[in-house]
């Protein structure tokens, strides 16, 4: 079969596309920054142009792109999809509906509302991590000590959030309840109030100052807009900020973001980090590894937590639904619940080195065996051969 593959910004392309070519696929390759994805005459017509030129059996990509469902109707051939955000905005497009789209998605609560819908072709299929590459790439590492650390995290800080910006323009009482409800939703570990907390009338109060900018096609609302672009982005910068600074009053506690982080003054910044070369081996050489899941993510496992466990690191992570489903807690990596169990977590097993080691390498064996891109990508492709 032969594959076009459209890429964009996200990180797992290059473990998707060398598996495709383990598996035996001839892929072809575009990249394009656009304006607007529900629709491009333009480039819609490079698309089909590409694919009858080059023969190509099928459409792929990260993440969905109304117009691309457009190209793959007129071609009549399946365009495949697997998701790595939640929720996904540009899912909810009259174009998702064509049952040329075979969906992916890597959050199971994605995967029930679509199929509730009425989607045809949606499955539940998680992220994955490649442990051959970073296997190869930390064997061939001498420079463990320059990545080391008690405690780290990495990723962003969010503090550019646009609640923060929008704020001083609400009236007092939708600031007061859109600041209990990000707080409220920083003391729930495994699940999302925010779209639940936009009743009707806070809604028709939120329009007067909040526009709703969305494509002619598209089906999203202000509820979910602004519980997931505004207050989850909020939440998440709020509650990585509060956890860090609490960490780093009694432990050493690096950053590496692209972030602003003038604002925690007892973590150390660590820069910004190559994604392929530097990453994996902070990941590796941290006694504590960090994850904080943005509550947009309803269910599902980020990246990061795949990758934390496939570098051979040690994973302290904040508790999602489907993590039962891979992992048991202190075997493979350990859960919080809140910010004083975190820290009260961090010293234990800060000072309990055998026991963190053995957990970190339990999560890797159990990410090897069970949960590589080979594997995932030839469930993908059954699945799709077996439904066209």
């Amino acid at each position: 079969m032969r594959i076009l593959v459209y890429k964009w910004k996200a990180y797992n392309y290059a473990d998707i596309l060398e598996t495709f070519t383990e598996l035996g696929y001839e892929y072809i390759t575009v990249e394009r920054d656009l304006d607007h994805y529900d629709e491009h005459a333009g480039f819609e017509a490079e698309l089909a142009e590409i694919v009858q030129r080059e023969q190509c059996e099928m459409i792929f990509s990260v993440n969905y792109f109304a117009l691309i469902t457009t190209v793959c109707q007129k071609l009549m051939i399946p365009y495949v999809v697997w998701t790595c955000d939640n929720p996904l905005i540009s899912m909810y497009h009259k174009n998702v509906f064509a049952p040329c789209n075979y969906f992916f998605t890597f959050d199971q609560t994605n995967y029930l509302e679509f199929q509730g819908m009425g989607v045809e072709h949606i499955w539940y299929l998680p992220l994955a991590v490649n442990t051959k590459r970073l296997d190869y790439l930390l064997d061939q590492t001498n420079d463990f000590a320059a990545y080391a650390n008690d405690i780290a995290f990495v990723g962003s800080l969010y503090e550019r959030n646009s609640y923060d910006r929008l704020r001083p323009a609400l009236p007092e009482y939708l600031r007061g309840y859109f600041d209990a409800a990000v707080w409220a939703q920083q003391c729930i570990s495994g699940g999302n109030i925010l779209e639940e907390m936009l009743t009707v009338d806070i809604l028709e109060q939120l329009e007067e100052h909040f526009k709703l900018e969305k494509s002619k096609d598209s089906f999203s609302d202000l509820g979910l807009i602004f519980s997931t672009t505004v207050l989850g982005f909020k939440t998440a910068a709020d509650q990585r900020r509060r956890a860090l600074l609490e960490l780093s009053k009694k432990y050493a506690v690096t950053i590496y973001s692209n972030s602003d982080t003038s604002s925690l003054s007892r973590v150390r910044y660590g820069g910004s980090l190559d994604y392929w070369s530097e990453m994996p081996k902070v990941f590796a050489a941290t006694k504590i590894n960090l994850n904080f899941t943005i509550p947009n993510i309803k269910s599902g496992l980020p990246l990061r937590i795949w990758d934390v466990l496939g570098s051979r690191g040690f994973l302290m992570t904040n508790f999602q639904a489907e993590i039962p489903y891979y992992f048991k807690n202190k075997e493979d990596l350990v859960c919080f619940e809140s910010v004083d169990e975190l820290v009260e977590l961090a010293g234990y097993y800060l000072t309990h080195e055998e026991e963190r080691r053995q957990i970190a390498e339990n999560g890797y064996r159990k990410v090897c065996k069970h949960h590589g891109y080979g594997q995932r990508i030839t469930n993908m492709m059954e699945i799709v051969g077996s439904n066209i």
